[in-house]
Formats: C-alpha cells, sequence, structure tokens
C-alpha cells in the first residue's frame, strides 16, 4: 500500500509539471473553466431573483445542492480520468502498453494522472459554493455532520468513479463510447444539479436506479436540510449513498474484470 500511495505521488508531481509547463495557459483553462460552470450557476441565481425558489429550495439551498456535484467532481477527475477518457487509451493503443507492467491494470489507470485544469476549476467552484452556502441552510454543524459530509463525498466520488468504470468496460466490446457517456453521464449530470423532485417519474427513476446522481447530490443533502419534497421517497433513502457507492463500485469492476478476458488491442 505504501509504495502505491508513493506512486500516486510521483504521477501527481508529474501530471501537475506537464500540466502547468505554460503556466499562464494553465491558469487561464482553469479560469475558464472555472467561469463555464459558474455561468449557470449565476443564471440560475438570476431566474431566482424572479421566481424566489424552486420547488420551495431557495437559492442557498440548490447552490448546496450545486456544491456537492462539483465537489465530488473535482475529485472524481483527480483518481478516475483515464476511465473518463478510456475509449481514447483504447483507440490509440495506449492500455497496450498499460498491460505490459507489472501492476494492476486499474491500479494503474487510477493512478496515472488527473485533469487538474478540470480538477481545479469543478473543486474550487464546489469549494467556495460551500463555504457560501454551509451556514446559510440551517444546519447545526457538528462533528457527527462534519463526518457524514465527508462520507458523503466518497461516496459521490465512488458512485461516478463506478459509472465510468462500467463505461471503460463497454469500451473492450465496442471502443467508442462518447454517446453514452453523453447520454447517461453528461445529460443525467445537468438534471441532477437541480431537486429531484420537480422531475416526472421517468426521470426521477432514471436518477434513482439507473444513473443513480440522486445519491451523489439530493439524498445527502436531503439529509442536511429535511426538505418538504422528502416525504415522496423513503426516509432511509438519505443514508444509502455510501451503500450505493460502495455496492456500484464493486458491480462497476465485477463486470470490467469480466470483461477484460475480451480485450483485443486496435492495432494502432
Amino acid at each position: 500500500m505504501k509504495d502505491i500511495i508513493l506512486l500516486f505521488f510521483a504521477y501527481a508531481r508529474t501530471g501537475l509539471k506537464i500540466r502547468f509547463q505554460y503556466k499562464f495557459d494553465s491558469v487561464v483553462s482553469t479560469f475558464a473553466v472555472f467561469f463555464r460552470e459558474a455561468a449557470g450557476i449565476i443564471a440560475m441565481y438570476l431566474a431566482l431573483l424572479k421566481f424566489d425558489t424552486i420547488n420551495n429550495w431557495n437559492i442557498d439551498e440548490l447552490i448546496f445542492l450545486f456544491s456537492l456535484i462539483f465537489i465530488t467532481y473535482g475529485i472524481f477527475i483527480v483518481f478516475f480520468m483515464a476511465l473518463r477518457d478510456f475509449s481514447d487509451w483504447i483507440k490509440h493503443g495506449d492500455f497496450d502498453r498499460v498491460m505490459l507492467r507489472p501492476r494492476g491494470l486499474l491500479t494503474q489507470l487510477v493512478l496515472c494522472g488527473a485533469d487538474w485544469i478540470a480538477a481545479l476549476g469543478h473543486g474550487t467552484l464546489g469549494i467556495l459554493l460551500f463555504i457560501f452556502s454551509a451556514n446559510k441552510v440551517g444546519i447545526q454543524w457538528n462533528l457527527g455532520m462534519a463526518i457524514y459530509y465527508i462520507v458523503i463525498v466518497i461516496s459521490g466520488v465512488l458512485i461516478q468513479g463506478a459509472i465510468f468504470l462500467i463505461f471503460s468496460a463497454i469500451s473492450i466490446y465496442v471502443v467508442e463510447t462518447n454517446s453514452l457517456k453523453e447520454i447517461f453521464y453528461w445529460n443525467m449530470r445537468k438534471f441532477a444539479i437541480y431537486p429531484l423532485s420537480i422531475y416526472n417519474k421517468f426521470i426521477q427513476s432514471i436518477l434513482i436506479f439507473v444513473v443513480p446522481f440522486a445519491f451523489v447530490n439530493y439524498f445527502p443533502a436531503q439529509f442536511f436540510l429535511r426538505k418538504a419534497d422528502l416525504a415522496a421517497y423513503p426516509q432511509w433513502f438519505m443514508y444509502l449513498s455510501p451503500i450505493v457507492g460502495i455496492g456500484l463500485y464493486i458491480i462497476a469492476y465485477t463486470f470490467w474484470k469480466f470483461s477484460l478476458r475480451y480485450y483485443k488491442s486496435t492495432g494502432n
């Protein structure tokens, strides 16, 4: 375990040096990601100046909901960048090199690097949104609340990592999965930034049972906020994020291990 941790930091140092070799461009790119994502928050804020709330969620509560999406993605992209881009690894033959090294395949993919531009842009925005909203939404913070917050952030990272691990396993069979990722991750992520209860039952079912973004931010946020719309769901859903994260990751890992038997190089 110690050598894996050391290897991660070695990769991280190398990745940061590569990413920030051209410092001005890297800083501008980070701010570009930050402001691109912040634009959606600003648009929502301006809309709420007229409508006041969305299904009884006020602006501070919505920002708290948003913060979980951005914080978990900022951490996710540090560890799972290779899974996000795995179809490119197969197309360019990079996965063949990984298979020749004396390390576990998934370990290498997790440790090999991070999209630091996206991580800093999303992560910084998420932290700022959390700082802005955490003391305005009526949460009585204590040690137990702080620990559970850390747990649900880790759970959100695991859920997103598991989703992309499933996409990576599918890439072994069909190589290109960008359309699937667009439909089942990026589009669902856009739905997930708003309260689950504003959607019809079909969208709610997808966000709970198919692509479980509801356990990344909505139900964890309900643990802290206890909004009235929680009455539409079993209350114990608030506590399921760690179980969903671990369970989905085990399923994804099992599918990944099974699919590796059928890997064939593209020959590039």
